[in-house]
Parts: C-alpha cells; structure tokens; sequence
C-alpha cells in the first residue's frame, strides 16, 4: 500500500455509509487519519469502527450541513484536536424524485438546502484550513449534473449546481495550493435511492435505480481517492455515466430524442 494520505487528516461529510463510508476506510488504507461527519451518530460510529479496524485514527463529529453553525463547530473540533486539516470531501446529500408538478417548495427548499447550500457551508468553513494545509478540496456530484432524466429534477438540478460551483472553485483557488476535485459518479450502490424526498433514509424503499448498471462502493471509493490524491479538476465515472454525460454536454438535442422516444419518461396523468 503507498499510504498516499499518511500523516493528513481528512473530514468527510455524510461519511456514516454508503460512498462517505467506503471513502473513509480507502482514505484509511492510505494512511489517513479520517473524521466523518453526519446526522445519524450510530452509523458514524460504524464507520470509525471499520476505520480503526484497518488500523487508522477516526473521529465522528455529529453535524447537520444544512446548519452553517454547526459546520463551522465541526471544522473547529477537527483544528482543535490535530490542528491540521488537509482534505475535505462535501459529499453529504441525497436525491429528491417526483414529477416537478407534483412536488412542493419545501421539497425543493429541502433538496437544495441540503446537496448545494449544506455543500457550499462545507467549503465555506473549510477554506482557510485547506490554504494553510495547501490540501485538496474535494465535491461529490453526480453524472446527473451532466445529463437530466425525468423524475428527478430537483436532484439534477442541485448536481448541476455542484458542477458550477466546482468550476468555479477551481478557477478562485488557482495559484493558491488548494485543489477542487469535482466527482461525477455513475450509479453506485449505496443508500441514496432508497432515500425519501425529506433526506430520510428508508430501509424497505425500493431502489429504483439499475441495478445491472451499479458499481459497488468500495470500487467507486478506490478511484475517487486516486483523482483526489491527482488533485484532478473534475472527474466522471463509471463507463455508463461518461457516455450518458458526454451525450447530455454534447449532444442535447439526440439525447432528448432517445429519453422521450425511449419511454423514460413519466407517463401523461
């Protein structure tokens, strides 16, 4: 093991399962120390446990992104017990589904507090300790900020957000030894789809999602650690999500055809 991160802390946002999780423990065999963050205590918990099991330091900090109090209590936590911070990875969010005229404000408010408003609260917070660290920032999006579907459009919405924030941070942050690593994954197998439109989890939810076309999250995490530690600019994966985003940049018109034509949609009521 090269053990890239040996000796750097690392916070992970939305780190108590799913990609948060399998991110940490890959931080964790490359030597990181790794601090998760998020709402439910038990699966930080989970998370530190399997962290320490590989033999690394772990540190669950209880924090609701949404609150940018409670986001600067956390990085402050963090600076106070290893003064150092040298990657933050925003990957805290959820997908909210639904025809957009069957969904409310609140859904929307919900959707948007949470993927861009709690992810901008992050960076926020974060910042000056990544200049001082000359770290890596990294911001978890979605291939569905490259490409819409029908059905759920307050998620792409918020993942076209992250995608203009992302570029933009790389361009702010030119010349300062800080990185943005902009992530689009593919489908992943992890909690997300089974997710309610209120941020809730659900364990009898049905995932919606292909399951032929997911990628297992310990796969996913192994390449996100690899374009993080490359501090590369943006990054799409898995094969399926760079056609379906390079079809949805490049090719708008076609790809509109195939969705409509192709009964992705969501029938007339």
């Amino acid at each position: 093991m090269s053990r890239k991160f040996a000796e750097k802390v690392v916070w992970i946002t939305g780190g108590g399962s799913g990609l948060g999780q399998e991110m940490a423990k890959e931080f964790a065999r490359e030597g990181a120390t790794v601090v998760v963050s998020g709402r439910r205590k038990e699966s930080l918990q989970e998370t530190c446990d399997a962290v320490r099991a590989l033999g690394a330091n772990a540190h669950a900090v209880a924090c609701d992104v949404r609150d940018e109090n409670a986001v600067d209590a956390a990085v402050q936590e963090i600076l106070d017990t290893y003064q150092q911070l040298d990657v933050v990875v925003a990957n805290a969010g959820y997908s909210a589904a639904g025809p957009i005229e069957h969904l409310s404000a609140q859904v929307w408010r919900d959707q948007l507090d949470t993927n861009v408003v709690g992810l901008t609260n992050t960076v926020r917070s974060a910042l000056p300790a990544l200049r001082q660290s000359k770290g890596r920032l990294a911001l978890i999006g979605s291939v569905a900020g490259l490409i819409s579907m029908p059905g759920t459009g307050p998620y792409h919405a918020s993942k076209f957000a992250v995608r203009a924030i992302g570029e933009t941070l790389a361009m702010e942050l030119y010349g300062s030894g800080v990185s943005c690593t902009t992530i689009h994954p593919g489908f992943i197998a992890s909690q997300i789809g089974r997710v309610d439109n209120q941020g809730v989890y659900d364990p009898s939810r049905k995932d919606p999602r292909p399951a032929r076309l997911m990628w297992q999250p310990d796969d996913a995490a192994r390449v996100m650690v690899r374009a993080i530690y490359q501090r590369k600019r943006e990054y799409v994966f898995t094969g399926h999500g760079k056609i379906a985003g390079f079809l949805g940049r490049h090719f708008p018109s076609l790809t509109y055809f195939a969705i409509t034509r192709g009964g992705l949609g969501y029938k007339r009521r």
